[in-house]
């Protein structure tokens, strides 16, 4: 029976580009979408940007740009990345847009209607210098318990203890540095702990989809049954009720009917699932209400990482449920992706860059197999190990698969002018290839990634062991003075070969859709892709046999991994100067500076004249050579650094006070423009840096 799928994968917060971690979860989920529609059924597959939130206000601040710019900046990498690795959804969206504005509002007034908004006021660390209540995050201070400096507001890195930001000693505000002050705000709350979101989530967490299969995998089910519990010594169930709102400045999308309150970023990121698919739905023609029926037919699946299942299993279900939405019919969590059992990590060389994979020409359906063979429906880190990878693409696909092809192919080719015929019952082996991809279907749509790729390569396994057990080569000998029992003994060996290579292609089209895309079109004379069935419809012709994949070198993975995160040269790059000790550097003097005024120079292209306050009482004339990369306007009133103790140069246009900083490459070639510094919002002129 055919079905009709929404699925979706984690959004990615729109103030980064993307990393393995995003590309691991994205292949997941575009195999398991894949291989269902090789079933036949509809599947809907949406992702969008994370835009809201502090962190994003904050960066794009710090860069004078404004959040929608940065947000935007972000989402032009995106195709690059998904092309790249053939992840094809249906639509990409953005959690600042119309539609999740009008779903985002539309889902609170629901709750509020249904009795599960309240306020409450509620006291909170706020940066006087900022103007704005700090996020967790953003307060840093001594650690209550074991007194390490300079530990965020939520917990320590250094004895894993939780506490509240008020708990800390000596707090200080990570964005002036401030000493942040308690102040009070009233505060909306979706009240998780009510008696009924209780029961609904205690049968959601533990009830089956419409498929028969249980909404949460066991690892998940179990860390919900922390959560929810069994109550406490007075019946009651463990669930705090959930903080939904912030207050200005603040990034995001308006509470209605309350001036200065914006939702939390996480109350309208999982909606941003479903403005992505009313805005495809609004693209293609399709029934957005109806595919959300609650008592529709559509089902509903998320890719999720373990580190978020908090929202996705909690929070989630209960608002879609009262606001009478259609709620997920499971989650698909997946671990974290380690490197040789290590944790990711730029500063160890261990950082795999998805970009980099590409731009080094790594063949991106290589990570897609070695990642569906490390993948199973548990919720376990899968560990990219180099020299395992070298050895599963090159054995498997090279070795086994792609071997198959190459030698059968040339002989069809050759001796039978493409023909492919059998002797005996094909009916027994189109029905064996059939069992086979049946199998790995199943597994596939279990998840079983893993396991459905060790069948594909037992099954290779045989094809080659019996290809070579004929022997062909011999019986090719003296072919054309041979009986027509030999020639056709030998077109039958090759013949089931190939059967066999076209069902694995089958079989691997999911996890190399490009590659088997070849395989159909160019080898087998098929109009497009394969479907599940196309694996027990036995080939009759092939055209000529071209390379499909070449062995990766051991080189390319040295050339993958980037070097540790300390500055090297770029090419084109200048050297590192060399190694000065502390005095040295303490004989700079680097101060903020305010940019009071600034002035094109009569009779230069390339001057600029700045007045600076740097809080000594007077301004200081600069002459700076950054003409080419800014105009007055765009300096007038920003902080920059100077270089005070810099001795006056007497230049034609007067006197220069010291020296403003700024980034350029190197290579005059190179047009990587010039960038003057700008500090923190919140330093003040006159500050020193060291």
């Amino acid at each position: 029976m055919s079905r009709t799928i929404f699925v979706t994968t984690a959004l990615p917060y729109a103030n980064g580009s993307f990393h393995i971690g995003h590309i691991m979860e994205y292949i997941q989920a575009d195999i398991w979408v894949r291989s269902m529609r090789m079933s036949g059924h509809t599947v809907h597959f949406v992702g969008a940007d994370d835009a809201h939130g502090a962190p994003i206000m904050l960066k794009a601040e710090s860069e004078g740009i404004t959040p929608q710019a940065l947000v935007a900046r972000y989402a032009s990498e995106r195709p690059q990345y998904l092309n790249g690795f053939h992840i094809k959804f249906d639509h990409w969206h953005s959690t600042d847009t119309p539609e999740n504005v009008e779903l985002s509002q539309d889902i609170y007034r629901r709750l509020k209607a249904a009795g599960f908004i309240e306020t409450r006021t509620i006291e909170q660390f706020y940066d006087p210098v900022k103007g704005m209540f700090l996020p967790d995050r953003y307060i840093k201070g001594e650690c209550p318990r074991c007194h390490a400096k300079d530990q965020y507001g939520d917990s320590c890195e250094v004895c894993s203890a939780v506490y509240a930001p008020t708990e800390l000693i000596n707090p200080y505000s990570t964005l002036t540095k401030a000493t942040p002050v308690l102040k009070s705000s009233e505060h909306f709350f979706f009240k998780l702990s009510d008696p009924r979101c209780v029961e609904f989530l205690q049968s959601w967490t533990t009830g089956t989809n419409r498929s028969g299969s249980k909404r949460l995998q066991a690892e998940v089910l179990a860390k919900t049954r922390e959560w929810l519990g069994t109550g406490d010594a007075d019946g009651e169930a463990n669930l705090a009720d959930w903080d939904i709102s912030r207050d200005e400045p603040y990034f995001g999308i308006p509470i209605p009917d309350a001036p200065g309150k914006y939702f939390y970023v996480w109350l309208d990121a999982p909606v941003g699932y479903l403005a992505s698919l009313k805005a495809y739905c609004n693209k293609e023609g399709l029934d957005f209400d109806a595919l959300l029926d609650p008592q529709g037919d559509t089902e509903q699946f998320h890719f999720i990482g373990k580190d978020i299942v908090y929202f996705h299993a909690l929070f989630w279900p209960a608002m879609l449920q009262f606001s009478n939405l259609k709620t997920p019919d499971g989650l698909h969590v997946h671990g974290f992706i380690t490197v040789s059992g290590e944790k990711m990590s730029k500063s160890r060389g261990t950082g795999i860059s998805p970009l980099r994979y590409l731009e080094i020409g790594m063949n991106p359906e290589w990570l897609r197999y070695y990642i569906a063979a490390k993948l199973n429906s548990h919720v376990e880190d899968l560990d990219f190990n180099p020299d395992d990878f070298i050895a599963r693409v090159n054995s498997d696909l090279i070795g086994k698969y792609v071997n198959i092809a190459s030698r059968a192919a040339n002989f069809i080719s050759k001796h039978f002018d493409g023909k492919l015929a059998y002797l005996g019952d094909t009916q027994a082996l189109a029905q064996e290839l059939a069992q086979v991809a049946d199998k790995v279907r199943q597994d596939f749509e279990n998840r079983e990634y893993g396991r459905a790729i060790r069948q594909i390569m037992a099954h290779a396994d045989a094809i080659n062991q019996a290809f070579d057990a004929a022997q062909p080569w011999i019986m090719a000998k003296g072919i054309g003075a041979a009986s027509e029992d030999q020639k056709a003994a030998l077109q039958d060996v090759c013949s089931r070969a190939l059967a066999g290579f076209k069902a694995l292609s089958v079989m691997l089209a999911p996890v190399l859709p490009v590659l088997t895309n070849r395989v159909a079109q160019d080898l087998f004379g098929a109009d497009a892709g394969f479907q599940w069935p196309d694996a027990a419809a036995l080939p009759e012709r092939i055209a000529p046999f071209k390379h499909l994949m070449q062995r990766v070198e051991p080189k390319m993975l040295d050339d993958l991994f980037e070097p540790p995160a300390e500055p090297v040269p770029t090419p084109g790059g200048e050297a590192l100067a060399e190694t000065i000790d502390i005095k040295d550097f303490a004989k700079v003097d680097l101060r903020i500076a305010r940019i009071v005024d600034c002035q094109e120079v009569d009779g230069s292209d390339k001057l600029l004249r700045l007045t600076l306050d740097v809080g000594e009482g007077r301004h200081r004339q600069v002459f700076s050579g950054i003409k080419s990369a800014y105009s007055p306007a765009d300096l007038k009133d920003k902080l920059t650094v100077l270089v005070a103790n810099l001795a006056p140069r007497k230049m034609r246009f007067g006197v220069s006070e010291g020296m403003v900083l700024a980034a350029s490459h190197n290579d005059e070639k190179v047009d990587a423009g010039l960038y003057i510094l700008e500090p923190w919002p919140g330093a003040q002129p006159g500050m020193r840096i060291n």
